[in-house]
């Protein structure tokens, strides 16, 4: 259990497998860690428990006989009582499309059977750990909220509190800062809200870290999340240096986007030089075992949709075949490999190094040709 938790707070789980031993093993790794553990062995059974006594999190098996984990999530995920308990699918399937709709119906990680006791506690504290942080800038959110609404009533009553208000404004920026763009602030502040808008030219880059699931299995919780924050605040300060946009990290995936919230002609040029900082970046990076790390990236360039998701806990997001298509370049490159569509190609062939992978299937577009990026060109001036 977490230490950061309390006996009152433990974390309360649901297991749902169809087989009674994986059943059990699985309930005596997490008691034995401290938490509440509740067993389902069919779908049915499972919603029915989560609508009774809703868990913290969820370890959901794929395949089960009359209604598989992918419609169980899918249905968790339809009802807004139940849509944000994370899921953690465990399965024999280990092909990437398997991998790719878990997280297209919700599922929030996903460990391959058979399965390392270490790793499913490693996976469960990071995803409990997420959820905590979740819950506290929540709160704090709530807490500015209510700050900011004291203070405007205040000066309408009293012209003396200008000095207060600007200190709390102040501070209020500061935490709105880092949690949206600059551009979506200036409108919050200006009263004018931030609607979703379309950016008719955008890149999107999507990298995981390669080999960050079997370090899980190995190292403690709180080394693996240390580690974790170490890499990802390096990629933050790259994203500034090349004036780009953080959306989010999911796991050990990391998103970020040019051209938006405010629009630039070189945001594919942006893009890939940040991609080519990140692959030098995770060279320096070596855990205590001395083991290096790579990374896969993938690229992709055109119309995005982006706006302001939620009111209480602000996210700012992107949608759109762009952004799929991105995500598929991640996920069907190759470590230490920064794979982008033709469209990249296109827009820096002039300027960067390229190799072509050749056509490769791509879901729900057919045979894709892609490249991989690998320098940039050298002046000859």
């Amino acid at each position: 259990m977490d230490s950061n938790q309390s006996p009152g707070t433990q974390a309360s789980i649901l297991v749902v497998d169809d087989t009674p031993a994986n059943v059990r093993l699985l309930s005596i790794i997490l008691t034995e860690q401290g938490y509440q553990v509740r067993k389902a062995l069919n779908g049915q059974r499972a919603i029915a428990t989560v609508q009774e006594f809703p868990p913290t999190l969820i370890l959901l098996d794929v395949m089960m006989p009359e209604m598989n984990g992918y419609e169980v999530c899918a249905q968790l995920k339809a009802s807004p009582k139940t849509r944000s308990i994370p899921v953690i699918f465990l399965s024999a399937l280990d092909d990437v499309l398997d991998k790719v709709k878990a997280f297209d119906v919700g599922a929030v990680d996903y460990i391959t059977k058979p399965f390392q006791g270490k790793e499913v506690l490693a996976r469960v504290a990071s995803q409990l750990k997420i959820q905590s942080q979740q819950k506290l800038l929540q709160e704090q959110t709530k807490q500015l909220e209510g700050l900011v609404e004291g203070l405007q009533n205040e000066i309408k009553e009293r012209q003396g509190v200008e000095l207060a208000l600007r200190l709390a404004q102040k501070k209020s920026d500061h935490l709105l800062l880092n949690i949206l763009p600059a551009a979506i602030v200036e409108n919050l502040k200006k009263g004018e809200g931030s609607p979703a808008e379309r950016f008719d030219s955008a890149t999107v880059l999507f990298a995981d870290i390669v080999g960050f699931t079997s370090l899980a299995a190995r190292i403690l919780p709180l080394e693996l999340v240390n580690f974790l924050n170490q890499i990802f605040s390096k990629f933050d300060q790259l994203t500034e240096k090349h004036g780009l946009e953080k959306i989010k990290t999911i796991g050990d995936a990391y998103m970020v986007a040019g051209g938006l919230p405010v629009p630039r002609a070189d945001h594919a040029e942006a893009i890939a030089n940040m991609a080519l900082d990140m692959q030098d970046a995770i060279a320096d990076f070596q855990t205590d075992m001395n083991q290096s790390f790579q990374i896969r990236i993938g690229i992709h360039t055109g119309p995005v949709v982006a706006g302001v998701i939620g009111t209480k806990k602000f996210t700012y997001d992107l949608w759109g075949d762009t952004v799929n298509v991105a995500s598929r370049m991640e996920c069907q490159g190759l470590p230490g490999y920064i794979q982008v569509t033709a469209a990249i190609y296109e827009l820096l062939k002039d300027r960067y190094v390229f190799e072509e992978r050749g056509a490769i299937a791509v879901k729900g577009k057919g045979d894709m040709i892609t490249y991989w990026l690998k320098a940039k060109k050298v002046s000859s001036s």
